[in-house]
């Protein structure tokens, strides 16, 4: 089992008992603590809310700087040119 880091900010939150029981046992298969299972499991959700998110507001400065690299011709990548020319793995 992973050490425990020091923390610093305590987190509480209120639950069923059915939903404590969910969770000890999927701890429990995974050899966690309540704490760290409950930890983990949030902050992968919260990177993944963060990086599907699909609007991004920028003044105008910052698009059209955005705009001039996606519109900018694209350097010549042999190494990138032969993996997308080659078959998949389970393709050979």
């Amino acid at each position: 089992m992973a050490e425990a880091q020091n923390r610093e900010a305590p987190i509480n939150i209120r639950a069923r008992l059915t939903q404590r029981n969910l969770i000890d046992k999927a701890a429990a298969l995974l050899n966690k603590n309540r704490s760290d299972f409950m930890l983990e499991a949030a902050c992968r959700e919260a990177e993944n809310v963060l990086l599907d998110r699909r609007l991004f507001l920028v003044d105008g400065e910052v698009y059209q700087a955005f705009e001039t690299l996606l519109n900018a011709p694209v350097n010549d990548n042999p190494a990138l040119r032969r993996l997308l020319n080659s078959k998949a793995p389970w393709e050979k």
